[in-house]
């Protein structure tokens, strides 16, 4: 092996994690478990059927710790990991702000965003039960481009339910993914039942991702494909932990410590995997999950048992809700649409330990420009609502020396319609 290679991959070896952190043990109070939400059949039985076993093992698991697989973390050094730990100097000069500014940059992997990460883990656990295929539901376009990719790696087919108004915003996405090989259709579709029925009610629905949920669950159960999840659930907020374990051991080498950790909240993969890690041993670290204000699950929606689909065919999961008929506003930040939030984070949120907060699309494409004309990163219009709250933070305490760790969730190279005309 070259030296050079050898170096690298030594390095990349100390700081891509050997195993997933799983953040159930170290709860303040135990998880309230999902429940049927149906009478005529088991809803969590149904998960038996459209989710690979390892990934239902993961799901229901009180282990704090689970052992990344080393092909997998083979594939995480070929799309990316570890994504880089960078200080936003530029920034910090421009704000005046007195302390330090970090940004964990998961837009550096091969799709452009965190999504892999899980993607990855479901792909080959799919591929090891011989499926014939994986299917799953996108907003945005980043889950849906993650699940190709990761389907393309384990020579498995993917059937993606894009939601209709991302798919009509986002058609580079679609792209994308046929070029991961992967199949894209605009959700309601024509591909199920329960698609069809939308579209005869209302043949111009925008769509939503509990309708792309619905639709994905009725395709897997028709087709023996194997649902792949991308957020929300337990066992995507454990693999998503790379990142919040990368930026520990990179704060470490640094000789730094977090004072504030700040990402932006759809159903919570990103956010979970950026801060869990940092819970049981940073008890003092502010933590901020920030929201679209269009879609106010945490301000506005209730701390209940609901429906994560449309259609209520999976179980039903206590967690801040706005409920899963609420159609949400046509807002670029496509994934951050989500009625409800994972409820591991809904637990902590209410209980305290994290703080919320929400920004509007005029906030967000503000902290965009200033962080393209600082750091030089145009990053995803979701990951533009944690840069937000950062700005707001450093600028409420700009004269404090604190150490503020934002997630950079995604790069915004395939959303720059956001702009319009108006830059």
């Amino acid at each position: 092996m070259h030296i050079y290679t050898y170096m690298i991959s030594t390095i990349n070896s100390e700081i891509i994690p050997e195993k997933w952190y799983n953040v159930i043990p170290d709860l303040p109070e135990p998880l309230p478990p999902p429940r049927d939400s149906k009478n005529d059949f088991s809803s969590i039985e149904l998960l038996n059927k459209i989710l690979p076993k390892e990934i239902l093992k993961q799901e229901f698991t009180f282990r704090r710790y689970e052992k990344i697989p080393d092909e997998i973390r083979e594939q995480y050094e070929q799309i990316g990991r570890p994504t880089p730990l960078i200080r936003a100097k530029n920034l910090e000069k421009a704000l005046g702000y007195k302390g330090k500014i970090f940004y964990k940059y998961e837009g550096a992997t091969s799709t452009g965003s965190h999504k892999i990460n899980t993607a990855i883990a479901q792909a080959y656990y799919a591929a090891e039960e011989g499926v014939n295929g994986v299917t799953t539901e996108t907003g945005a376009g980043q889950w849906g481009s993650a699940t190709a990719l990761a389907a393309s790696i384990y020579k498995l087919p993917a059937q993606i339910f894009m939601v209709r108004i991302s798919f009509k915003q986002k058609p580079l996405r679609k792209t994308v993914m046929n070029l991961y090989r992967g199949n894209v259709v605009p959700s309601p579709s024509n591909l199920t039942e329960y698609g069809r029925k939308i579209l005869e009610e209302k043949p111009d629905h925008p769509g939503t991702l509990g309708i792309g949920i619905s639709e994905a669950i009725e395709y897997a159960l028709d087709h023996d494909y194997r649902y792949m999840v991308a957020s929300v659930m337990n066992s995507a907020m454990t693999h998503q932990s790379v990142i919040g374990l990368e930026t520990k051991k990179q704060l470490e080498l640094l000789g730094e410590h977090a004072d504030v950790l700040i990402g932006c909240v759809g159903g919570g993969s990103n956010f979970g995997g950026f801060t869990f890690p940092f819970l049981p041993d940073h008890p003092d670290t502010e933590i901020f999950a920030t929201t679209a204000d269009e879609v106010p699950k945490f301000s506005k929606g209730s701390y209940k048992y609901d429906l994560m689909d449309s259609a209520g065919v999976l179980p039903e999961m206590r967690m801040y809700s706005l409920g899963a008929d609420f159609v949400p506003p046509t807002i670029y930040a496509g994934g951050l649409r989500y009625h409800g939030a994972s409820p591991s984070l809904s637990l902590l949120i209410n209980s305290g330990r994290i703080k919320s907060d929400e920004v509007n699309q005029n906030e967000v494409k503000e902290a965009l420009k200033t962080f393209a004309n600082t750091q030089g990163i145009i990053a995803a219009p979701e990951s533009g609502h944690a840069i937000a709250t950062t700005l707001k933070y450093a600028k409420q305490h700009k004269d404090e020396n604190k150490t503020l760790v934002v997630n950079v969730s995604g790069h915004g190279l395939l959303d720059l319609s956001i702009f319009g005309d108006n830059l």
